[in-house]
């Protein structure tokens, strides 16, 4: 099963997401894909390092290609964020099309989990002009967000910490 789960800045997508893993009794696995760059970027590390604590999840830092990850069971994996990733992706040195790429990977990566929840974000939704590589990124991540709404069991929005179900059934936990 694959959840994706999005909305806006500290809309709660984390906490949803961090619920419906925990409630489905397979071992958790977290993928972060933040790159540890700036002081804003680490208290966002620690501020979800600390929301993950004693819950029993499993962290493996992954910036770029998530499909090289591996498991030896059917495990939850809670892959946060996919913005990160996409942003990781189209500046590294070896990526065309981002959004292609990464939803191969996540298409991967679904085929080895139990439960694959991700967490992405909407960007480009403030109507500010930006420069072309942050417009490239708001248009690329876009694409993908539709696209890996299109093949999830379920996407939810989260607006004010209430979980919307856009598509598929209401997790149990919810």
């Amino acid at each position: 099963m694959f959840i994706l789960i999005t909305g806006g800045n500290k809309s709660g997508k984390s906490a949803a997401a961090e619920k419906i893993a925990v409630s489905s009794g397979l071992p958790l696995y977290y993928i972060a894909t933040m790159m540890p760059y700036g002081d804003d970027a680490h208290e966002a590390i620690e501020r979800h390092r600390k929301m993950r604590s004693g819950k029993g999840f499993e962290t493996i830092e992954k910036y770029t290609d998530v499909s090289e990850i591996c498991f030896s069971d059917k495990p939850t994996v809670l892959l946060e964020c996919i913005g990160n990733l996409c942003a990781n992706e189209m500046f590294s040195a070896n990526c065309k099309s981002a959004s292609e790429k990464i939803f191969r990977d996540i298409k991967l990566l679904n085929r080895r989990t139990g439960l694959l929840i991700a967490v992405t974000s909407q960007a480009g939704e403030d109507g500010i002009v930006y420069d072309s590589g942050t417009t490239e990124y708001i248009k690329e991540l876009g694409k993908l967000n539709a696209r890996l709404a299109g093949i999830a069991d379920c996407v939810i929005e989260t607006v004010y910490g209430i979980p919307l179900i856009l598509k598929g059934e209401k997790p149990h936990c919810l």
